[in-house]
């Protein structure tokens, strides 16, 4: 267990960052030693200019962060930082996609630190549609605070409230040292931890895609989350929208606040944090800077007018940009202008699939290829595909690869699987049921899919 009497040390950097910092805030040694109530000695020791064999105490990093209004990751390196701390890695992948060109959201993050500091417990959950970012705002926030997390992802079939338990278990287990605990649920869970938490210290828990979560109807909490929390225990939820008659968590002398991204309140703020998105792959992403500033220049575009227009384009919505700025950068939309890309996510997902011809007959084992994937829900291997599909394996492959960047790989017992990548397109591929031309299509691919079982069963 990681108590503020632990002793850190400042990185290389750290200490070249609280120089700066300390030069920024214009404050001397002894002044930023009296408003953070240490001991000069302390920060020389963080500067490196006094010898610090075991390095200073947690709580002291902790109050001079806050007088320079810095991170204390600023200063010690995360893993010193969280020394002891063990959780599962599990997600660590998921995380570091995430938060790879992560920008933004600092009026989410600051709302629910106010949200921290009001109130001594509850639930906040951030609200909004399909790649608005609120899987990169949990993963933010796990990667910064080493927050004890679970991200139910429904192609990974890792959305049950069993295998959520489990693993918050194990997090909470580990991380506080708790006995016992094989057979407690949550609210025992959460007693036992509160009793450790240091003073000035909180357990926070960040659970994303609550409406990813598959659990039979009830009177229940999604996930059985409990009605009432400890003091100083949170949770930080995330979730698409849904009716308020869908609701599925009620509390008892808790607070619950949602911040909605669909809000037209935040809409400036959205776009603030899009516009900032789209000039930090511009200028800062090798991948596709290159090829974004060879478009632009072809078509004759100021910096200015690109970063409004495909915003607007955008409709706030990250996942367009995910997909439409490496596809400008590549070289697919070298035969369209700026007003003649595609308006919003759905448009976009429309707008490629007839660019890639799937509704024309040739292509029709690629549409069969994608409908296997939506069908059978888990990640698969390109051969099971194959043999579903009755393709050549080589075939498949080529298609697979076609649509590489909507499509999730991972490594499952040694072998390549393969999912859908995001929600959006998921619920894209689902909503061609519904067309008359594409509804047969999915009924041979459910008959291939039950055949193919019933083989290896037989």
């Amino acid at each position: 267990m990681i108590l503020d009497s632990n002793k850190v040390k400042a990185s290389e950097t750290g200490k070249t960052r609280l120089r700066e910092a300390m030069k920024q805030a214009k404050l001397t040694q002894e002044e930023l030693g009296q408003r953070a109530k240490v001991s000069v000695d302390t920060i020389k020791r963080l500067l490196g200019t006094k010898p610090a064999s075991n390095g200073v105490e947690r709580w002291a990093v902790k109050n001079i962060a806050q007088v320079l209004n810095i991170s204390p990751l600023d200063i010690v390196q995360y893993q010193d930082w969280n020394q002891n701390l063990q959780s599962t890695q599990e997600f660590e992948p998921l995380i570091q996609e995430k938060i790879r060109s992560f920008c933004g959201r600092k009026f989410v993050f600051d709302a629910f630190n106010d949200f921290l500091k009001e109130y001594p417990k509850g639930y906040f959950t951030v609200i909004g549609d399909a790649g608005m970012g609120k899987s990169a705002i949990a993963a933010k926030y796990v990667y910064e605070n080493k927050a004890i997390c679970y991200f139910n992802v429904l192609q990974e079939r890792n959305n049950s409230p069993e295998l959520f338990l489990k693993s918050i278990r194990q997090q909470l287990t580990n991380r506080y040292q708790l006995e016992n605990t094989e057979n407690d649920e949550l609210s025992a869970l959460l007693i036992k931890a509160s009793a450790k938490i240091s003073d000035g210290e909180r357990l926070v828990i960040v659970i994303d895609a609550l409406d990813e979560v598959e659990q039979e109807a009830g009177a229940e909490n999604i996930l059985y989350l409990p009605k009432t929390l400890p003091d100083k225990v949170y949770f930080l939820l995330t979730r698409r929208r849904y009716e308020p008659n869908k609701k599925r968590l009620y509390i008892e002398g808790v607070k619950h606040q949602e911040l909605d991204l669909t809000a037209s309140k935040y809409d400036q703020l959205n776009r603030d944090d899009i516009q900032a998105y789209i000039t930090f792959i511009l200028n800062d992403i090798s991948d596709y800077k290159d090829g974004l500033r060879n478009w632009i220049q072809e078509k004759n575009i100021a910096d200015e007018t690109f970063v409004e227009q495909v915003a607007t384009k955008s409709e706030n919505n990250f996942m367009y940009l995910r997909y439409v700025l490496p596809g400008i950068a590549k070289g697919d939309y070298k035969d369209l202008s700026l007003k003649e890309l595609p308006d919003g996510l759905q448009d976009y997902y429309q707008v490629h699939w007839g660019r890639m011809g799937m509704d024309a007959k040739p292509q029709e084992v690629k549409v069969f290829i994608l409908f296997i994937l939506v069908e059978i829900g888990t990640p698969i291997t390109w051969k099971m595909i194959a043999d579903i599909a009755e393709q050549d394996e080589y075939d498949v492959q080529s298609v697979l690869e076609e649509w590489v960047e909507y499509l999730k790989q991972q490594d499952i017992k040694g072998e390549i699987c393969h999912s859908i990548y995001h929600a959006s397109f998921l619920d894209f591929l689902k909503a061609k049921r519904v067309l008359d031309s594409k509804r047969k299509l999915f009924q041979e691919v459910n008959q291939r899919i039950a055949d193919y079982l019933i083989g290896k069963m037989a």
